[in-house]
């Protein structure tokens, strides 16, 4: 699978620009606790899938930590599609990023299992007949930082963008309700600050 390397600098850039004005009253905009991270999406067998992923985590009011994630594809097949964070960070073959990402004592990686109430669960990307789409969204279930929810724990954690819609499994565990088979993956990687910049 195909890597991009940024320099931090344009990294951040890429950043700054994707998430824009995504993380509403993000007062911690400053907070030198922010954090980002990034993933470079490729299709899993259809090299016109490409994308990106940026994540930035800020403190909430409330002090806990809130995940902005900003998901951008070109190449996909019209409508909607699932996305979630997966439990490993590896991408080739796109099967190996495993289960969605669960972290905790009663842990179920399982797709279809304890959907949609893993911590990697988000929402539907709408992929218009062009091919793109982009999807906003805010989670408090995973974190940058390290600790029990972290999405850089011992083996990384990946997005994998699936074939079909996810229907949040409202009838329990129904095979392919979560999105069936796997259509893109990205490898999340933590985005340097830009104190490292030359």
């Amino acid at each position: 699978m195909k890597r991009f390397n940024l320099k931090p600098g344009l990294a951040l850039l890429v950043a700054a620009s994707c998430m824009g004005s995504s993380a509403t009253g993000a007062a911690a905009d400053d907070d030198d606790d922010t954090r980002k991270a990034i993933a470079y999406i490729q299709g899993c067998t259809d090299p016109n899938i490409s994308g990106i992923a940026m994540l930035s985590e800020r403190k909430s009011s409330e002090g806990i930590k809130v995940i902005d994630v900003m998901v951008k594809v070109k190449g996909m097949t019209p409508g909607k599609h699932a996305v979630h964070i997966h439990e490993a960070g590896v991408c080739e073959p796109c099967g190996d990023a495993l289960g969605h990402f669960d972290p905790g004592p009663n842990s179920n990686s399982n797709p279809d299992g304890n959907h949609p109430f893993h911590m990697g669960d988000l929402i539907n990307i709408d992929v218009k007949k062009n091919g793109t789409g982009v999807m906003r969204t805010r989670t408090s279930r995973v974190t940058l930082s390290p600790g029990p929810l972290s999405v850089f724990d011992g083996d990384g954690s990946a997005f994998i963008i699936h074939d079909f819609e996810d229907t949040y499994c409202p009838d329990g565990v129904v095979g392919g309700c979560a999105g069936g088979s796997r259509a893109a993956c990205g490898i999340i990687e933590p985005l340097p600050d830009d104190s490292s910049d030359d």
